[in-house]
């Protein structure tokens, strides 16, 4: 996997495809890096693509309704595809054939792993939403470790996982997302058992061996970030695992800074989430994740309104389970996923 030597933000690398069949493509559209204002879109145009004659009497709005296209997104590549055979006005000649592009739309991010780099865009629902996440420590820090026989558990891998985990959701339902703790190395990854290492950049910065220079260097990238970006939605979410004694359960809770009502906000929504799948999924259980405020430099300092989240204690048997599985991993982010799209939500209709 390439490695990562300068700023890379982890917008997306979203590639149009016309058909799925990359190699027998007629242009070379390999995606590009970009600067730290985003990643770009290459449309990438194929051989194999269907064709179709207007039938007797049909229009250009009942041909793109016949073939599933929209003018919004369809039309521009529509014309420039079939150059030459448009009519006055850009209508359809009865006596042409057409060419019909693929209107599916997938997304490339290799931080995600050569088997999961390539994949579709679900939905839109998310457009218009921001996200800067952190996972937590990374580079010379594992943050807490944990044992589980033989093994060991290090907090900034497991948070890194969950994170990308989010990270992919979040885009496959058109959100923009910045990693800011990234490691070209390690995708997504199905294994129980994580090596630590110290690959991990702050977005392609060395990460500092000084506590306070590491926060510092999280804070002032997210806030470069949210200056550039022009979305009303902008969140900052920071992934943690707890350490604690090996005897104590908890469960996922949430902290935000004491003077952001928006960040209250987001945390009680994120909470009531994961209350209200407990209750689906494990109705005897219960739920007691919390929501407090705490006095954390990234909650100070980061400008975008902040939700601190710590997954469970990485000392306690049954939550190092929470970690471990990935079906569970995947569970996490897919939670949190849905309590950021409720929040999103919340905000658009006030």
């Amino acid at each position: 996997m390439k490695k990562v030597n300068k700023p890379y933000t982890y917008q997306m690398w979203a590639i149009i495809l016309l058909a799925f069949q990359l190699t027998t493509a007629q242009t070379t559209g390999n995606p590009t890096e970009a600067n730290a204002s985003g990643l770009t879109a290459t449309p990438v145009v194929t051989s194999n693509l269907e064709t179709d004659k207007p039938q007797p009497g049909e229009g250009l709005n009942s041909f793109f309704i016949r073939h599933n296209l929209t003018k919004t997104e369809h039309l521009d590549l529509f014309i420039e595809l079939n150059a030459g055979k448009m009519g006055a006005n850009n209508s359809l000649l009865a006596h042409q054939t057409y060419t019909i592009p693929n209107s599916k739309i997938e997304l490339f991010e290799p931080l995600f792993g050569k088997s999961r780099e390539r994949f579709p865009l679900e939905s839109k629902e998310m457009a218009g939403s921001v996200y800067y996440l952190i996972s937590g420590h990374g580079g010379p820090d594992p943050g807490a470790v944990g044992t589980m026989g033989d093994k060991e558990l290090h907090e900034d891998e497991y948070a890194y996982d969950i994170t990308l985990r989010l990270a992919k959701k979040l885009m496959e339902n058109g959100s923009k997302i910045y990693m800011i703790i990234q490691d070209p190395d390690d995708g997504i990854r199905d294994e129980s058992f994580f090596n630590n290492d110290k690959h991990e950049t702050c977005m392609g910065e060395v990460i500092s061996p000084l506590q306070i220079a590491r926060l510092k260097q999280q804070t002032h990238k997210v806030n470069e970030l949210d200056k550039q970006d022009k979305e009303a939605y902008k969140r900052c979410i920071i992934i943690h695992i707890d350490s604690r004694s090996a005897t104590q359960r908890i469960d996922v809770f949430f902290y935000h800074d004491k003077n952001s009502s928006k960040g209250l906000e987001l945390s009680n929504t994120l909470r009531q989430t994961f209350e209200s799948k407990y209750g689906q999924h494990q109705p005897s259980r219960g739920f007691t994740g919390t929501v407090s405020d705490r006095n954390l430099y990234v909650l100070r300092y980061t400008t975008p309104v902040c939700a601190f989240i710590e997954l469970g204690n990485i000392q306690n048997p049954l939550d190092q389970q929470r970690f471990t599985i990935y079906e569970n991993r995947q569970a996490l982010a897919n939670w949190l996923y849905e309590g950021l799209k409720q929040d999103f939500k919340n905000t658009q209709s006030k």
